[in-house]
């Protein structure tokens, strides 16, 4: 089993904002497999679906991003998964625009949402899908940038990175390698 969640925030108004990439990737996930968001629990909302008949969760918290880690530690619970079942997909500002970077385990770096997770759930050890939202030609404070909306010009780009998280996403919870999917998807 995994439990895949994608950080974001969930009202409308932040929808098209850099810091809910997950939020979109995991919504790419959910198309893929072919389900929906319908149920609300875990202070998420959750869909589920089968790969290769192992139970995937897919989870958007409704926590907000600073406090993703309530959230993720219920499911963890109410699921009985172990932290090794978990996957995140979340915005990346340490990354350039559009990069995706998949990882087995690490640090928080300079998101939040992710020091919550790390600070719940007890451990680094779990996957990571990183989505990079750095422009370097803009140069606004970190928590401006990250609630701004996506610039038109580059929305394209995101959702094209958002679908490739979903697919390494997909790739791991179908028994694919970690360091295999890294292989075909980083970069």
């Amino acid at each position: 089993m995994y439990i895949i969640v994608g950080l974001g925030n969930p009202e409308e108004k932040y929808l098209k904002t850099f810091h809910n990439m997950g939020y979109i990737a995991v919504g790419d996930v959910a198309d893929i497999l072919g389900v929906k968001f319908k149920k609300r629990q875990c202070e998420s909302y959750v869909a589920e679906a089968y790969v290769g008949g192992e139970k995937v969760i897919l989870a958007r918290p409704l926590t907000y991003m600073n406090n993703s880690g309530r959230a993720v530690k219920q499911l963890l619970a109410k699921y009985k998964a172990d932290v090794s079942q978990l996957m995140v997909i979340y915005d990346d500002y340490d990354l350039p625009k559009g990069h995706v970077r998949i990882r087995p385990s690490g640090s928080a770096g300079t998101h939040n949402g992710m020091r919550s997770v790390i600070a719940e759930v007890g451990s680094q050890e779990f996957t990571r899908i990183r989505i990079g939202i750095r422009d370097m030609q803009v140069n606004i404070p970190l928590i401006n940038y990250v609630l701004s909306e996506v610039k038109k010009d580059d929305y394209q780009l995101f959702i094209s990175a958002c679908r490739r998280a979903a697919e390494a996403a997909v790739a791991i919870s179908s028994g694919e390698e970690v360091q295999s999917v890294m292989t075909r998807f980083n970069g």
